[in-house]
C-alpha cells in the first residue's frame, strides 16, 4: 500500500510536524510505502497535482488548517478526480468541530480525523480498505458511511503522550528550516473560549531526560531556533524552572516560549532575570487588558497579576517579550484597543501584535457566536466581521492599526521613536493612522527606507519637536545621508569639538564624521563611519558636552 502525504505549508519557513509525528510511530511497518509531495500555498496547483498523480498512491493524506484550507481542497479534489481509486483522508485543526457538512459537501474526502492522530491513524491504516463498518472502532474518525449517514467517532487523545516516538526520529523530519518545533507538553490547563486548546485536557508531559535527548539531537543538527509548542510554558512553575535549567546547556539556541504573565511565581521571575541574554524569546499571552473581556473569554488568571507579570517581563534586558491583543473579542471596544496599545508601549513590549479574532472550529466562542453577538466569516480564516461592541468600520481600523504597529513599532529601526511618539502624544496613533490611510499606503508593502521617509515627513508637519529622533534612527540604520531625514546633517570637514560625551564606540582619526545639530549653539550628535559609503551604519556616536 502506497501512502502519499501532501505537506502543504503557508510558506517555505514553516514545516508541519504532522507527517514526522505520525510516520515515526509506524516507520518500521514494511507494508506501507511512504512518499511525500511538499509545497506552499503560493505554488502552482497544477504542478502539485501532477506530482501526486505520478506517484499513483492508494491513500492521499494531509493536514488541514486555517491558512492552507482552500488550496488544499483544490489540490486533493483534482487529485481524486485523476485517481478515483485513491482514498483521501485529512486531519488537523479544521476538523475539531462538527464535520458533517464538510464531508457531505466534499465527497472526494473519505474521512477526517478529529484530535490527536499518532495512535488512531495507524489503527485506521489497518482497515482503510475494509467496509466502513470497520471504521467505527477508530476513535476520532468522522466519515459518511455506505448508507450516506454521517458517523462521528468523537475525539482522539493520546494519553500515553510520553511514550510516543519523537518526530525527530522520522526520516520526514525537516532539518533544513530556520527553526524546529518542540512539544514538551500536550494539552492546556486554560479554558480560553476562543482557542482550540480551551478544551484540550488533560495536560500531558514528556520526562525531562527525554527532552534532553531530543535537544541533544536538535543541537547536533546545528539548529539555532527552537519553538516550544507548549500552550502555556509556565502552567507549572516548578517544571518551567527545570526546563529553563536544561535550556542553559544550549547557549547557542534561542528558545521561543509562550508564557502566561499572570502565573509567574517569584522563583520563576528570579530564574528568568539571570538567564543568559538571547536564550529566550517570550510571547506573553494577554489578549486584552480589560477584566470584563478576559472574563467573557474564560481566560484563567487575574488581570492585576497579568499586568504585573507582563510589566516585569518587559523590563528584563536579557530577553525580548512580545505581547498580543485580539480585536473582536466580546465586550472589547476599539477605544480600549488603542488604550491597551498605549499601555503595552509604556511597559516596553518588544512587539505589540494586534490580530483579529478568528472563530475556529471546535471552540466555545464559535458555538456561542450568536449568543455573544458575534458575526464572522463562514469561510477560512473565520475572522470576526462585527460584534455588539465593535463595528465593521472599527474592525477595519483595528486592522490598519495592526499594520501600523507591524511597520513601525515592531520594526527595530523605528521602534524607539514610535514608542516615544505614542507615549508623549495621546493623539499620535490616531493622527498617524489617518495619515497612512489617507495617503493610501497603509496596506502597501513598504521598505524600511520608505517607512522612514513617511515618518519623517509626517513629523515635519505634525510633530517637529521629534524630527531629531527620527533623523537619529535613520542615520543609525545606515540610511542614505543624501535623503530628507538627514537633510540637517553636515558631512563635510567635520572635526571633533573640544569635549564630547561618547555614547558608543570609540573615536579614531580615520573615521568619517558627520554632525546632526540640535540647536543654534553647536550642540548635537556626531556619528563616525568606517568609510565614505553613503549607506553604512555608524560605529561611533557622541554628543557635545554642555
Amino acid at each position: 500500500m502506497k501512502l502519499l502525504w501532501l505537506d502543504l505549508n503557508s510558506s517555505y519557513a514553516h514545516s508541519s510536524l504532522a507527517l514526522p509525528a505520525l510516520h515515526a510511530q509506524i516507520a518500521n511497518d514494511i507494508t506501507i510505502e511512504w512518499c511525500m509531495v511538499s509545497a506552499t500555498i503560493n505554488e502552482n496547483i497544477g504542478n502539485v497535482v501532477k506530482q501526486i498523480y505520478h506517484h499513483q498512491p492508494d491513500i492521499i493524506a494531509a493536514t488541514n488548517w486555517l491558512f492552507n484550507h482552500e488550496q488544499l481542497l483544490h489540490i486533493v479534489s483534482r487529485a481524486k478526480a485523476l485517481l478515483p481509486q485513491s482514498c483521501v483522508v485529512l486531519g488537523g485543526p479544521e476538523f475539531l468541530g462538527d464535520n458533517e457538512n464538510f464531508l457531505l459537501k466534499n465527497k472526494f474526502v473519505s474521512g477526517v480525523f478529529r484530535g490527536e492522530g499518532e495512535e488512531v491513524f495507524p489503527q485506521w491504516l489497518k482497515v482503510w480498505n475494509h467496509p466502513k463498518q470497520a471504521w467505527k472502532s477508530v476513535t476520532g474518525l468522522c466519515y459518511i458511511d455506505e448508507t450516506n449517514q454521517y458517523q462521528d467517532n468523537g475525539i482522539a487523545r493520546v494519553m500515553n503522550f510520553s511514550q510516543l516516538i519523537s518526530p525527530e526520529k522520522s526520516r520526514f523530519f525537516n532539518w533544513s528550516k530556520p527553526f524546529v518545533q518542540l512539544e514538551t507538553t500536550r494539552g492546556c490547563f486554560n479554558t480560553c473560549a476562543f482557542c482550540v486548546s480551551g478544551g484540550e485536557k488533560p495536560v500531558r508531559t514528556i520526562p525531562l531526560e527525554a527532552i534532553r535527548e531530543r535537544l541533544n539531537d536538535i543541537h547536533q543538527h546545528g539548529i539555532k531556533n527552537v519553538r516550544v509548542l507548549d500552550r502555556t510554558f509556565n502552567y507549572n512553575n516548578k517544571r518551567a524552572k527545570e526546563l529553563l535549567d536544561l535550556f542553559r546547556n544550549y547557549l547557542d539556541i534561542c528558545f521561543h516560549l509562550e508564557i502566561h504573565p499572570a502565573l509567574l511565581s517569584e522563583e520563576l521571575k528570579k530564574e528568568l532575570s539571570v538567564l543568559p541574554k538571547g536564550l529566550l524569546h517570550l510571547e506573553a499571552g494577554i489578549q486584552s487588558l480589560k477584566e470584563s473581556v478576559l472574563q467573557q473569554s474564560r481566560r484563567i488568571g487575574k488581570l492585576s497579576d497579568a499586568l504585573e507579570g507582563l510589566k516585569y517581563l518587559c523590563s528584563l534586558k536579557n530577553m525580548e517579550t512580545h505581547a498580543d491583543l485580539i480585536a473582536g473579542l466580546p465586550l472589547y471596544h476599539l477605544s480600549e484597543i488603542f488604550e491597551d496599545v498605549h499601555t503595552l508601549a509604556e511597559y516596553g513590549a518588544g512587539e505589540i501584535q494586534l490580530e483579529s479574532l478568528k472563530l475556529l472550529p471546535g471552540t466555545e466562542m464559535r458555538r456561542r457566536a450568536e449568543e455573544l453577538g458575534i458575526q464572522y466569516s463562514p469561510l477560512p480564516p473565520y475572522e470576526v466581521l462585527q460584534t455588539r461592541e465593535i463595528s465593521v468600520d472599527e474592525l477595519q481600523t483595528a486592522h490598519y492599526l495592526s499594520r501600523l504597529l507591524d511597520g513601525f513599532y515592531n520594526t527595530p529601526t523605528w521602534q524607539s521613536i514610535t514608542r516615544t511618539l505614542i507615549l508623549e502624544n495621546p493623539s499620535f496613533l490616531h493622527e498617524f493612522l489617518n495619515h497612512l490611510v489617507q495617503t493610501d499606503v497603509i496596506d502597501t508593502p513598504l521598505s524600511l527606507e520608505r517607512r522612514g521617509l513617511i515618518l519623517y515627513d509626517f513629523c515635519k508637519k505634525q510633530y517637529p519637536d521629534f524630527l531629531t529622533q527620527v533623523s537619529i534612527a535613520w542615520i543609525e540604520a545606515g540610511m542614505s545621508l543624501k535623503k530628507a531625514p538627514a537633510e540637517r546633517v553636515r558631512t563635510k570637514r567635520q572635526v571633533p569639538p573640544e569635549s564630547w560625551e561618547v555614547i558608543y564606540g570609540s573615536y579614531r582619526e580615520n573615521l568619517r564624521l558627520c554632525f546632526l545639530p540640535t540647536d543654534e549653539e553647536g550642540h548635537g550628535y556626531w556619528f563616525g563611519f568606517e568609510s565614505e559609503i553613503q549607506k553604512i551604519q555608524p560605529v561611533f556616536k557622541a554628543t557635545k558636552l554642555l
